[in-house]
């Protein structure tokens, strides 16, 4: 028997338990062992529920206790998870989590800890939920070399811009809905300003690329700024817009961001919607793939977990996961990285397109209806052109990459 303890029995942790009691004998079968939680760390009490009796309060009892040999951390934050995870892997305890923001920022040190001690530390669920991820990067896909990743990886942001295409409804009004859904936290600024998707490619391109993203060099901007306005032109274009984390390799430079993109039908991120998430990665030899599914939500995350769980107690004593170099590895400047872009401009087509065609060049007009502005479409041209060309017509209010 595999004995194991949970941090942390909110959202994902009482799926865990879910998951691990609702599934006990097939698990057991893949496992090669029956896997039975011995403890459940929280701060608080859950009188009457089953967990009360594996409760404790101390995390002292579980990591002293020789008898757990897998912990899983699903407590979310940095402190004390990352404390606590140490602790476990230095004291030869296999730790499997959820946490993104523990694993972009301290996933290099805990891997390296992981393969001195000869355990693991395993990160599916961090980055796309319930899909499957990184396991297909770091062994199906190994032939390979990648040369992009692609992806709606945060489902709160993909349903509230999915409402708003669909309702032309109001990023705020979305906003409270979800929330009110429980899609999103009561404090959405890691979703919606994009921290959360920013911190899964670089968790995701450090796996790919054979070197460590450092996740505060990624350029990052989320949906905020995202109008009704947007959305009508975004369908007069037969385009939808979405919040998409992206790395690309070119020859020997590499490029990471994250921010809305407006992405048309033959694109195959177009047609996902609300709370789903998609992954999208070339290889060199494999060509195109897409990974789809329930990006977020208590039991699919929590099979993901226990999918890395079952893993580490088939390997108890054998460092499976791949190395995470410490090299760092250097992006472009933002300003480098070519797009096309949708721009909006007070006033009217008639008065100011040829202004527009005198700074910009050849550009596409869209119609959309919208009174008292224009959009159009530019050239494929590098962020850094695109802002000294903007500086210099009057009346930009906004402006969205558009998706080759």
């Amino acid at each position: 028997m595999v004995q194991a303890a949970v941090l942390g029995y909110g959202t994902v942790g009482s799926g865990v338990v879910e998951v691990l009691e609702t599934n006990r004998e097939s698990i057991a079968k893949k496992a090669g062992e029956e896997i039975r939680i011995k403890y459940v760390l929280d701060l608080k009490d859950f009188p009457g529920q089953p967990v009360e009796k594996v409760l404790v309060h101390d995390y002292e009892t579980i990591v002293n206790d020789p008898e757990i040999q897998v912990v899983v951390e699903v407590m979310g934050g940095v402190e004390p998870a990352y404390t606590f995870t140490k602790r476990a892997l230095e004291a030869g305890k296999c730790v499997c989590t959820s946490n993104k923001e523990l694993v972009a920022r301290h996933g290099l040190e805990l891997l390296e800890l992981a393969k001195e001690k000869n355990v693991n530390y395993m990160f599916e669920a961090s980055c796309g939920g319930g899909i499957p991820i990184i396991r297909p990067l770091t062994s199906s896909l190994t032939a390979d070399e990648i040369d992009e990743i692609s992806g709606i990886l945060n489902g709160t942001t993909n349903y509230i811009l999915t409402e708003m295409a669909e309702k032309y409804a109001d990023f705020q009004e979305v906003l409270k809905e979800a929330q009110e859904k429980g899609y999103a936290e009561r404090n959405p600024e890691a979703d919606v300003e994009g921290c959360d998707a920013c911190r899964k490619i670089a968790i995701l391109s450090s796996l790919a690329y054979g070197a460590h993203v450092n996740y505060e060099n990624i350029y990052t901007e989320g949906i905020t700024k995202i109008t009704v306005e947007d959305m009508k032109y975004a369908a007069a274009m037969d385009k939808s817009v979405k919040l998409l984390a992206t790395s690309k390799r070119e020859g020997d430079k590499f490029s990471a961001m994250v921010c809305p993109v407006l992405v048309g039908r033959d694109n195959p991120l177009y047609s996902v919607s609300g709370v789903f998430n998609a992954i999208f990665v070339h290889g060199n030899m494999l060509g195109d793939a897409m990974f789809y599914g329930s990006g977020a939500g208590k039991l699919p995350t929590a099979s993901a977990v226990v999918g890395d769980v079952v893993d580490c107690a088939k390997h108890l004593h054998e460092n499976i996961m791949p190395a995470w170099s410490s090299k760092e590895l250097e992006l472009l400047d933002r300003k480098e990285i070519t797009h096309r872009f949708f721009v909006r401009v007070k006033g009217s087509a008639s008065e100011k397109l040829e202004q527009a065609k005198a700074v910009f060049g050849d550009v596409r007009l869209v119609e959309a209806g919208v009174t008292g502005e224009f959009g159009f479409v530019t050239e494929l041209m590098s962020e850094g052109e695109f802002e000294e060309k903007a500086e210099k017509l009057p009346g930009m209010i906004s402006r969205i990459r558009v998706r080759a």
